[in-house]
C-alpha cells in the first residue's frame, strides 16, 4: 500500500532492533523495489550519528541474506558477486547505504531539488571527512572506508547551506560548556518530575 501510494519509508535500523519494533523491513522493501532513507529516531537511547545508521543497515541486511544462503547449504559466495543466491535478495553494499543516507533522505523529504548531492545550483551542504586518520589507514576504497571504518572523529569540516559550522575538527559558534549545562538541567528536571532516582551506573 505504501508503494502504491508513493509513500517514502525512513528506517532507524539500530533503534528499531533495540526497542522491539520488529525486524526492520529492508528485505520486504527490496522485494517491492523500494529503498529507505535513514533516520535515528530516539537520540537519547542510541547514538544518532549516520556512520552507525549506515553500518547497522548494511550489517542487518547482510546477516539476514547470508543466513538465507547458509540455510540453502551454500557456504561460498556466488561466482559473479553480487549475484544473489537462489531466492535471496542482493546484498547491500557500501554505495547502497551511502545513497540511503544522502540522496534518499533529501528525496524522501522532497528536498532533492536543493540538497542531497553536490550539484551546481543546490545548497552547499558539505561534509569533509578525514581519510588520513589511522582508523582508515591505509585507504584503499573511499566508499568502503566511509561506511565500514569511519566514525564521528573523521568529520573534519561541516558546511550547511554555505555556512561553515565545523572547521578542522572544531565546532564553530557553539558554547559547549553552556550546552552541557542545559542538557544536565533538562535531565535533572525530567528525573525529578518523574520521581525516578538518578543512578549513573544502573544497568538498562
Amino acid at each position: 500500500m505504501a508503494k502504491d501510494h508513493g509513500v517514502q519509508v525512513s528506517v532507524a535500523f539500530p533503534i528499531e532492533m533495540n526497542m522491539r519494533h520488529g525486524v526492520p523491513p529492508i528485505i520486504k522493501m527490496q522485494s517491492l523495489g523500494m529503498e529507505p532513507s535513514l533516520s535515528s529516531d530516539v537520540e537519547v537511547t542510541m547514538t544518532p550519528d549516520f556512520f552507525t545508521q549506515m553500518r547497522s543497515a548494511m550489517t542487518m541486511q547482510r546477516m539476514i541474506v547470508n543466513q538465507m544462503i547458509l540455510d540453502q547449504g551454500t557456504f561460498a559466495p556466488p561466482t559473479q558477486w553480487p549475484t544473489p543466491a537462489k531466492g535471496t535478495p542482493p546484498l547491500l553494499y557500501v554505495r547502497d547505504v551511502l545513497r540511503f543516507a544522502t540522496t534518499n533522505g533529501a528525496k524522501h523529504l522532497r528536498l532533492d531539488g536543493k540538497t542531497g548531492s553536490l550539484t551546481p545550483g543546490k545548497e552547499a551542504d558539505i561534509i569533509i571527512l578525514d581519510a588520513t586518520a589511522i582508523n582508515v589507514a591505509p585507504l584503499n576504497n573511499v566508499p568502503g572506508a566511509v561506511v565500514a571504518l569511519m566514525d564521528r572523529t573523521n568529520v573534519e569540516t561541516v558546511i550547511v547551506a554555505g555556512k561553515v559550522r565545523k572547521w578542522k575538527g572544531r565546532l564553530l559558534d557553539i558554547d559547549l560548556p553552556h550546552l552541557r549545562q542545559q542538557l544536565e538541567a533538562s535531565r535533572d528536571f525530567i528525573f525529578a518530575k518523574a520521581g525516578v532516582p538518578q543512578n549513573l551506573f544502573l544497568s538498562t
